[in-house]
């Protein structure tokens, strides 16, 4: 072959680079398109303040350049802290409007990234049919593109399915519940999204499937690279679970040498360069800002904190999760009765099958890595966001399905407008199913849940009273409001599990120092061994007698803050304290029993010396959202699982409490509360009829 011939077929034809130039204007518009919608969307239904789980954690995190939970987050600390800054709402607001940015921008980049998908089977279904035709190999893949006509004739195959992947994915239950409030979800998804994408234009470009205008060699890997390691900086366990996936498109596209030259080293150090994020957690603990989770200034406890070490003990394989995942992907995109999206997506992976192996392999390692991790670990309140790669994945496979059906329709012996009206139909009920399935459960415009549990237990606590708890959903909000809001300052508020770790001795010492002063002799014979247990834990495990001291002196700590505190300003303790007779504090529990009285006092119980029920007033209690209609939970969410019971319990058991005082009237009050609450509940339906009938015979007296 001739050297002039040779060049002249590495040219890329023209027409073809101008098609591909008009497919990225469409597809450019359609990602704004889709941005748009969903960004709209999300600020119509954003929470107007606090909500629960860790936003109020997060946001005090966010707020003061502070160190979250582990793994401490630092990529999403510095952006929503960045959104704070923002002149408009409250602190609340502003950072669950980032969570609404990086949902809307994760939508458009799965437009984009599916595009990408679309483009490659495109390509190689017209290069495969020219080198049938032709017979032999053609040098450059984009020579088979003989016009801008028949790139432009499949467009529909690939702008349609994409921007209504990104539709359906801004609509799915989990990515749309998470962007309207202070999360780090949101962004993690938006980076898995923007590395799977980049990672599938390098394959094009690999392939000599781009234009000469597309070509940058190995950079669009390098910055995929350098995102895998910032979104290790959010959420490291659901982007790690990427790598086989990852992994497998390399080696679909160049081979086992890739891994073995120097540009797996340039990748890797564009990741390392990435990760350096996690610099920021011992600069902002060096500070020893108010939210200094895990205290990860010394490298052993930075190791402790981006490992999650206090974390590992809810490893815990069950094969039982499968069929949690079964239930909430039933849910995903819409009603679990109409899994319409689910079907397109088996329906992708049989495509696939056929047209693109690679790509298969990749999805479905992306599901069934993150399926098999959380199988092995327990997870509490947000469950479903350890499952975004998996509905990622979904999407993905969803939008080839969609690509079939329109084939199938193409192909199909309709009347020659028919087609498109069906095609267009069809792609306007997918995102409308989830849309319509899911409005009612992620409209949190109304959502005053968290503010209004923290308002309610604060009624109750008298100027400077101290409150014991171990609820989260009492103690995150509650954050918020004490140290962003700067309401209600005068109370103590202390988590009884957070006692159990060194660094937060550091808060207590700013927050309420005259406190941590009157137990200051406790307070250190007690970190002796908390520090001696947080080094060598297995010591504790294994002796009697250390565990047996560790917990004496954790008790009797938290007895001189009652005891010191009673004297000058009341004490209250949460309902699942008192309740608490055979769990891992009922030593605690039954010695608040023995020597003092428990008495109902709205949601919490005031810890008193004396049994009198006359100088009980019951505070006002509201409950927006919780009953009234304006707001609707799955049977696994936070609210239905924690927060409604103990509205239930504490009004049955004030109602009781004044039962037995022989006060039936303000007992009558409390049943009906219940009611309210549920219509339904037996107990409290035959307590008011108790008090109803001794009422009537002492009015009959």
């Amino acid at each position: 072959m001739s050297k002039g011939k040779l060049e002249n077929e590495r040219q890329p034809d023209t027409s073809s680079v101008i098609s591909q130039a008009h497919l990225r204007l469409a597809c450019g518009i359609g990602a704004l398109f889709v941005f748009t919608a969903s960004f709209v969307l999300y600020l119509f239904t954003l929470a107007p303040t606090v909500t629960l789980v860790d936003s109020g954690e997060l946001i005090l995190a966010a707020r003061t350049f502070g160190v979250a939970h582990p793994p401490g987050f630092p990529l999403y600390i510095l952006l929503a802290h960045a959104a704070s800054l923002l002149p408009l709402g409250n602190a609340a607001v502003r950072i669950h409007l980032a969570s609404a940015l990086f949902a809307a921008l994760a939508s458009a980049a799965m437009t984009l990234l599916v595009t990408e998908a679309m483009l490659a089977i495109a390509i190689n279904r017209i290069h495969d049919k020219t080198k049938r035709r032709s017979g032999k190999k053609s040098l450059q893949p984009l020579k088979a593109l003989k016009s801008e006509s028949e790139l432009s004739s499949n467009s529909v195959f690939i702008i349609a399915p994409a921007i209504v992947a990104g539709l359906l994915f801004a609509f799915s239950r989990t990515l749309w519940a998470y962007a309207t409030i202070a999360e780090v979800y949101t962004l993690n998804s938006l980076l898995i999204v923007m590395i799977f994408w980049l990672t599938l234009r390098w394959r094009r470009t690999c392939l000599g499937y781009s234009s000469k205008q597309d070509e940058n060699g190995d950079g669009n890997l390098h910055i995929a690279a350098f995102l895998f390691g910032l979104a290790l900086g959010v959420h490291h366990v659901t982007v790690g679970l990427m790598l086989p996936a990852l992994a497998t498109l390399v080696l679909a596209t160049e081979g086992i040498r890739f891994f073995t030259s120097k540009r797996v080293v340039y990748a890797t150090l564009a990741s390392f360069a990435g990760l350096s994020v996690y610099i920021y957690l011992p600069l902002a603990a060096s500070q020893s800002p108010l939210m200094n989770w895990g205290d990860p200034r010394t490298l052993e406890r930075f190791w402790w904190h981006i490992t999650a070490r206090q974390y590992q003990v809810f490893w815990d394989f069950s094969i039982g999760r499968l069929s949690e995942f079964l239930r909430l992907a039933s849910r995903e995109f819409g009603s679990p009765w109409l899994p319409f999206a689910l079907g397109l997506a088996v329906a992708g992976f049989l495509y696939l099958f056929r047209r693109e192996k690679s790509l298969l392999i990749c999805l479905a390692l992306i599901i069934f890595a993150d399926i098999a991790y959380c199988l092995c670990y327990e997870i509490a309140e947000d469950k479903d966001a350890y499952y975004l790669p998996a509905f990622i994945g979904l999407t993905i496979a969803a939008s080839l399905g969609m690509r079939w059906i329109i084939e199938i329709i193409q192909r199909t012996k309709l009347p020659k407008v028919a087609a498109p009206i069906c095609t267009a139909v069809f792609l306007i009920i997918i995102p409308l199913v989830a849309l319509a399935g899911n409005f009612a459960f992620n409209d949190r415009s109304r959502y005053f849940i968290a503010q209004d549990y923290v308002a309610n237990i604060l009624k109750s606590v008298e100027p400077r009273g101290m409150l014991l708890t171990t609820d989260w959903q009492v103690y995150s909000p509650s954050l918020y409001v004490r140290e962003v809001e700067k309401q209600r300052k005068d109370a103590i508020i202390i988590n009884i599990n957070q006692l159990r770790r060194s660094w937060y001795y550091d808060y207590l010492n700013q927050a309420y120092p005259e406190l941590t002063q009157k137990s200051r002799d406790k307070i250190d014979i007690f970190l002796q061994d908390l520090r001696a247990w947080e080094h060598n834990p297995e010591a504790y495990n294994n002796s009697p007698s250390l565990q047996q001291r560790i917990n004496s002196r954790f008790y009797e700590m938290i007895m001189s803050f009652i005891s010191n505190q009673i004297n000058d300003a009341p004490v209250y303790v949460t309902s699942e304290i008192a309740a608490n007779r055979g769990g891992q504090d009922a030593e605690l529990t039954n010695t608040l029993i023995e020597k003092y009285h428990l008495i109902p006092l709205g949601l919490i119980l005031r810890v008193s010396e004396e049994n009198n029920v006359n100088t009980v007033s019951d505070p006002l209690i509201v409950t927006r959202g919780l009953s009234d209609g304006t707001l609707m939970f799955d049977d696994d969410d936070v609210v239905k699982k924690k927060i409604l019971p103990v509205y239930l319990n504490m009004a049955m058991n004030s109602g009781y409490y004044f039962a037995l005082q022989g006060n039936h009237a303000r007992a009558i009050e409390h049943f009906r509360q219940a009611l309210r609450l549920d219509p339904t509940f037996e107990p409290a339906k035959k307590a008011l009829a108790a008090s109803r009938n001794i009422l009537s015979k002492q009015s009959a007296k």
